[in-house]
Parts: structure tokens; C-alpha cells; sequence
């Protein structure tokens, strides 16, 4: 018998009923099942998951492997359960909550073997709000560099990789590491790549987030996830020798799961866990954190990085207190320098160096922007728009070289008007029509972060800053003080859409535009529900 061409490995951990989504998805893959195989991994569920395997099994007799093990407390030992199991040419790794779009393996394969690539990803879409990066996913690319692209943004297990390649290298995931285990393995796998591919032009993965948001991603604590970024730093130190190769794979660590440990969250945690956090990174600081790197980085990362080295707990937890409850403090000019004036800055009883503070070689400083209103209106044409009212900490950005200030919702550049300007910045007023809004948002719904750049809008760096962090140039706008004003439900088609501004739990400015579901409208009225016991 031949083997499959694909081989599909799904780590199942009480995943109903989403599971039974994902299932339906494979098995109506148009590859066909005699190109395919499946193999499930049970991990000790204790929901009715084991069981739903087992039907979809006895349905499709030749189709799946199941394998029924002990829970191991997280995904790689399953993933690796199911590898050794796989037959395939290539292998594909699906998250038992998300499914596949119904061509998405015969694409991948056809790509693969035509370009004889070793990786290939596949455009992947978030559902239920669950924000994906779509830098990587801007245009098919028959080669991708994993060091000059932005693919060490992209790092999840969602591909297509060569089984061979995997074996040759003995390629397999960290199962020290209850979470984050798939970025050393799809990390080494793309550094050992022959060529790496990017099919863009369909949606081949929806990556979904619970209503109930209970996986193990999203109840991960502060103490794990340093356990997990200091191993897998560790690790690309490890596999790329230092220079500009590594920096750019360490760049995404510190900009993104290094960043979000030292988040607004960082406040409410105990004293202990505090002191872990800011001690671990200011270890991996010290360690990792290059020149190279650091011009890479936005001011509220560099800023919190750099207290993390040069300062005490207490430091670090006034500047993010500051930016968290007050927002972005005044900019100090001397000469050519700029300094950001948080608390510590210049107090003689901390001792804090000027450095942790200049802001002069950062752009998006300028576009640090607090939102200080937030209204639904309507405009010179009878349109719905969102009009944010902003301020930057620079009193005059053309003087800092800093206009335009161009502000987005990801990739749909808002409408941005300067208001006013003196001693203690520059109001702006922003404006989003939600025709744009709802135009740019697929089927399944779409949370766009706002973020400001200074100069012309690039939607590359308004993708970089599309959570907490990004690319120095480019910075998330904030609302620590403004209440979300309320939805806007706009029909596009034949389907209803609510247009919504919300905030973060760092008080980070986001609009959700989603469709109106029996399910959604099901988890809101238990969260309402709850609130009211």
C-alpha cells in the first residue's frame, strides 16, 4: 500500500464540541482519503472527546489512527505521539478547536511538491476575535527567508512540513514545555529548510478561540511563561550562532512573549511572582538583548526592558502604573535629545541611568498616543465613523520630524486631523468609517488593534504593532481613562455585524467587528448573566 501524501496530526484535550468541527473539516478534504491520514491523540480527555474519535474513526474505516494515552499536561506529547504514528509524506499539525478550509491539503501538497519545498504555510484566519498575524500572508511566495521576511512573527505549528526533513534532523517538540513547545520545533524545522513557501490566496486554517477562552494558552501564568521564553530563547541561542541571523529570530521574543510578560496584567500579580518576572527578564536583558535588537523595538518595550536591567521592581512598576492609570507622561527635549519622563526619570533617591528613558532614535515615541474620547458620529456624508480623540507627548511633530502621524486599524489607515498642539502635546482627532470597517472583515469576524506610526501609513508596521508591541515606528494606541463607547450593529449582505471599540486588559484600543451568531449572542448572555450573580 502506498503511503498517504499527507499525514494530519491532531492533539484532542477536551475540545468539544469544537472538536467535531475540526473533524468534519478533515475528512471532507478534497485531497481524498486515499491520500490522507489521520492521527488523533487523545490526551487523557475527560470530556466526551476520547469518544467523539472513536465515532469519526469507526465512520471512516483506513482514515484515522487514534491513539487514546494519559494526559501529559500539554500538547507536545501528543504531537510527538502522533509523528512517530504518521505514514505521510508531509505532515500537517491542526489544534483540535480549529478546522481547515475544504481544499486547504490538496493546495498545500501541489505546492510543495511543485516548488519541492520543505515548509509551506497556508493563510490562517482567526475566528471568534482570535487575532492572527497576516504580515507573512501578503502575497504567495515560492521562497521566504526566515530571516529577512516576517516569518519569525509566524511561528505557530500551522504548516505543511516534509516528514523527511522532520526525521533527517530528528525534529520533534519540547515536552519540558507545557506551553509555546511549537516554537522550537517549527523554528528549527524552517532554519533547516531547503525553501519555505506561502500560499496566500486562500484561507486554508481558522484558528478559533473559545467563548470560554480555557485552554491552556489562555490560562497560562506569569511564572510559566518566563519558564518558557527564557527555554526557547535558550534555544535559538543555541541553534543560530550570534549576529544578524539570530537577532532578527530574538527580535519577535523580546517585541512579543517577552514584552507581554511586562504587560499593565504585571501589576494586579503578587510581590513574589512580580520580583520573578522582572528578575528572569532582566537575566535574559543582559544575555540577549543587542544593540541590533533593541533599534528594532518599540519605546514602551525598550523603556520596560531596559528597567528590567538597570532598575528595581518598583521602577518598573511605576513606569507601567504611569502608561496603565495617568497615560504617556510628558516628553523632556534637551538640545537633540528626548527624554520620557516617567516616574524615576532623574530622581536622585533611584539613580535610574538618562538611557532607560531617551526616546530620540525611537519614532513611534511621537506616536505614543493616549485616547481621551472615543464617539460614534456621523459624517459629511451621512456615514457611521468612529472618531477617537488622541493625544501625542511631542508638542510639535514637525519639529521631531514626526508628521504626518498616521494612525490605523491594521491594515485601514484612519482619518487623522491635527486638533491643537502645546507644552503638553499634540490632540488629533482620528476617524474610521465603518463601511471601511466591515469591508475589510471576513465572514468569521475580525479585532483589529489601532496603533499610530510616524510618517505615511505602512500597513507592515501597522501589522507589527497589532498587539501590545511591534516594530519601533509604530505604536498601539492607548485609552487608560476612556470608557468604549457603545456598538454599532451594520448589516453587510445578509448578515448582521456589530462594529464595537474596546480595550484590551492593558488598556490598548481595539475595534471588533464580528457577526451576529446564536452562539455569540448565547456567551454574552451568560457573561451577563454571571456579572449579575
Amino acid at each position: 500500500m502506498n503511503a498517504p501524501d499527507v499525514s494530519v496530526v491532531v492533539a484532542v484535550y477536551n475540545t468539544m464540541p469544537y472538536l467535531t468541527r475540526c473533524l468534519d473539516s478533515l475528512v471532507a478534504q478534497t485531497i481524498g482519503p486515499d491520500r490522507l491520514q489521520i492521527v488523533a491523540v487523545d490526551d487523557g480527555s475527560t470530556d466526551a472527546s476520547g469518544a467523539e474519535l472513536d465515532r469519526y474513526a469507526a465512520g471512516h474505516p483506513g482514515l484515522f489512527t487514534v491513539i487514546h494515552q494519559a494526559n501529559s499536561g500539554g500538547p507536545a506529547a501528543p504531537f510527538n505521539r502522533g509523528l512517530d504514528a504518521a505514514t505521510g509524506r508531509y505532515v500537517f499539525f491542526v489544534g483540535a478547536d480549529d478546522h481547515l478550509g475544504p481544499d486547504a491539503l490538496r493546495r498545500l501538497v501541489e505546492a510543495a511538491d511543485a516548488w519541492e519545498s520543505d515548509v509551506v504555510l497556508g493563510r490562517v484566519v482567526g475566528v471568534n476575535s482570535r487575532h492572527i498575524y497576516q504580515d507573512i500572508f501578503a502575497r504567495t511566495q515560492v521562497d521566504v527567508d526566515l530571516f529577512d521576511s516576517p516569518l519569525p512573527r509566524s511561528l505557530a505549528n500551522t504548516k505543511l512540513f516534509r516528514r523527511e526533513l522532520l526525521e533527517k534532523y530528528g525534529i520533534r517538540y519540547r515536552e519540558d514545555l507545557p506551553l509555546g513547545s511549537d516554537l522550537p520545533f517549527t523554528l528549527e524545522a524552517c532554519y533547516r529548510a531547503r525553501r519555505i513557501s506561502v500560499l496566500a490566496d486562500y484561507d486554508f486554517y481558522y484558528a478559533v478561540r473559545r467563548h470560554s477562552a480555557t485552554n491552556i494558552t489562555y490560562l497560562s501564568r506569569h511564572a510559566d511563561r518566563l519558564r518558557t521564553v527564557e527555554a526557547t530563547t535558550a534555544f535559538v541561542a543555541e541553534l543560530i550562532p550570534a549576529g544578524r541571523q539570530r537577532d532578527a529570530v530574538l527580535a519577535r521574543r523580546f517585541d512579543h512573549e517577552i514584552a507581554k510578560l511586562l504587560e499593565d496584567d504585571l501589576l494586579g500579580l503578587d510581590r513574589e511572582t512580580q520580583q520573578l518576572v522582572h528578575d528572569g527578564i532582566g537575566r535574559l536583558v543582559r544575555a540577549h538583548l543587542t544593540e541590533g535588537i533593541a533599534a528594532q523595538l518599540n519605546a514602551e518595550t525598550r523603556i520596560r526592558l531596559a528597567l528590567t536591567r538597570d532598575g528595581a521592581l518598583d521602577d518598573l512598576l511605576a513606569v507601567i502604573r504611569q502608561d496603565a492609570r495617568a497615560g504617556v507622561p510628558a516628553t523632556v527635549v534637551e538640545g537633540d535629545r528626548r527624554y520620557a519622563a516617567y516616574p524615576g526619570f532623574r530622581d536622585p533617591a533611584r539613580g535610574l541611568p538618562d538611557a532607560c528613558f531617551d526616546v530620540t532614535t525611537v519614532p513611534d515615541w511621537c506616536a505614543k498616543l493616549d485616547a481621551t474620547a472615543l464617539a460614534w458620529e456621523t459624517d459629511e456624508r451621512g456615514e457611521k465613523v468612529l472618531t477617537v480623540t488622541a493625544v501625542s507627548p511631542v508638542p510639535d511633530l514637525a519639529a521631531a520630524g514626526a508628521e504626518p502621524v498616521t494612525v490605523s486599524a491594521e491594515e485601514i489607515p484612519g482619518e487623522v486631523t491635527t486638533v491643537d498642539q502645546g507644552a503638553r502635546g499634540t490632540t488629533l482627532r482620528i476617524r474610521f468609517r465603518a463601511t471601511d470597517l466591515l469591508a475589510g472583515t471576513g465572514s468569521t469576524g475580525q479585532r483589529r488593534a489601532v496603533s499610530a506610526q510616524a510618517g505615511g501609513f505602512d500597513p507592515g508596521r501597522a501589522a507589527g504593532a497589532a498587539t501590545a508591541t511591534g516594530a519601533a515606528g509604530s505604536a498601539a494606541v492607548r485609552a487608560p481613562r476612556v470608557r468604549a463607547t457603545a456598538p454599532l450593529v451594520r448589516r453587510r449582505g445578509a448578515r448582521l455585524f456589530v462594529v464595537t471599540p474596546v480595550l484590551d486588559a492593558s488598556g490598548r484600543l481595539m475595534i471588533s467587528v464580528v457577526p451576529v451568531t446564536v452562539a455569540r449572542v448565547a456567551a454574552q448572555l451568560r457573561r451577563t448573566l454571571r456579572r449579575g450573580r
